[in-house]
């Protein structure tokens, strides 16, 4: 009896650190291995150890071993967590050794990461992107110059060794040179235009492809006509010009009614639309239609009815993307209206969003005439260069 006793001791608490411990390792090995997806003319698997090989459907990429293409050649792999990268023609691909890590040598690239799978980092020479639920296009040039548009959603771009990192969004460009040795700002692209790449009419429809039109839709300026009815019907003239009251009332009439992907796109309109209530927007956001745990005097919700934490975390990005600048207010107003979700909360980690360029410490040359020699002692009299 005792025996069991201990038994039940020892492997209790090693049950709950594999419990805790296997999902990360799970996440982080779902993209450590891809399938081959789609091969198009001369596409070759490159092992470490090994010969080139063509490339077939089917095939497995491990870290390791690199993928390869050609001229006028393409190819699609799919990790476990449906996480999809696409090469274009003259590409090297391999998955990287670190989790959920992939690099680009050279070539480009689409990458399609799905909401909740863990994020993923690309790694394109000195360049490093963060991505989260996230459709990315790129080109790293032999000379190692890095282009790098987002179709819809965002990303954070590195660039490690002078300290900068920038805020990517939808329907922006960033790019990096090698000789200036920084990224530049990020510019606007027609997203439209971009789907006319091999990478993207090629293939298959994308799993993000309703969220890439709805970028498009945002870009061209038709996003905010629901709001802009709403906010008509609250008696104000426009959007600009409404009170904030007004506004408010508008974007909770229309919260109510949509969905959490919905939610998170009126608030992401909302707030490009009025940045002056970006943190009441969330707030609004946040509490309507949904009750909130913090808000009862026992925190207890009817089960099923409180806001779920993916839900919480996509209305604060949404906004943090919308508005950048506002980043730590929107932060400190969703844990105030939603207290019992602060760590969920503090999860949302927002990019830097000006482009602060760390300038290298740089050693200049003494000029002569701002020379001033050193102090001379009295007990030891300057010497002259002539003689006496």
């Amino acid at each position: 009896m005792n025996i069991r006793c201990r038994f039940i001791l020892f492997v209790a608490p090693v049950a709950l650190a594999l419990a805790s411990w296997l999902p990360n390792t799970v996440a982080a090995a779902e993209l450590q291995e891809a399938q081959v997806t789609q091969v198009v003319q001369d596409v070759k698997v490159v092992p470490s150890n090994a010969a080139p090989r063509p490339a077939a459907v089917k095939d497995t990429v491990r870290p390791g071993t690199a993928v390869q293409t050609g001229t006028q050649s393409r190819s699609e792999l799919t990790f476990k967590d449906k996480t999809i990268t696409r090469l274009g023609e003259k590409t090297i691909f391999s998955v990287g050794q670190g989790a959920r890590t992939i690099e680009l040598g050279s070539g480009q690239f689409l990458l399609y990461v799905p909401k909740n799978a863990g994020g993923a980092k690309i790694k394109m020479g000195a360049v490093t992107a963060a991505i989260t639920g996230t459709t990315v296009m790129g080109n790293v040039t032999p000379s190692g110059i890095v282009e790098f548009t987002v179709l819809e959603g965002s990303a954070c771009i590195h660039l490690d060794q002078v300290g900068q990192a920038l805020s990517v969004q939808a329907g922006q460009k960033i790019v990096y040179d090698p000789v200036a040795n920084r990224l530049e700002d990020p510019v606007d692209v027609d997203i439209q235009q971009q789907l006319s790449s091999p990478l993207v009419s090629d293939f298959r429809r994308l799993p993000s492809a309703g969220m890439i039109d709805e970028a498009i839709h945002n870009q061209r300026g038709m996003a905010n006509d629901d709001l802009a009815r709403a906010v008509s019907a609250a008696g104000a003239g426009s959007i600009e010009t409404a009170g904030p009251e007004q506004f408010l009332g508008a974007f909770n009439s229309l919260v109510v009614r949509y969905g959490p992907r919905e939610a998170c796109a009126l608030v992401a309109r909302a707030v490009r639309a009025r940045p002056d209530l970006a943190d009441r927007i969330v707030v609004a956001a946040l509490t309507a239609g949904h009750p909130v745990r913090g808000y009862s005097k026992d925190f207890k919700q009817p089960a099923g009815k409180e806001i779920p934490c993916d839900s919480v975390q996509c209305i604060v990005q949404a906004a943090i993307n919308a508005d950048p600048s506002a980043a730590q207010e929107i932060m400190d107003a969703a844990i105030a209206a939603a207290p019992m979700l602060r760590e969920c909360i503090q999860a949302v980690t927002p990019c830097p969003t000006h482009n602060a360029f760390v300038q290298p410490y740089i050693i200049a040359p003494i000029d002569p005439a701002n020379f001033v020699p050193p102090p001379v002692s009295p007990e030891q009299p300057p010497t002259t260069s002539g003689g006496d």
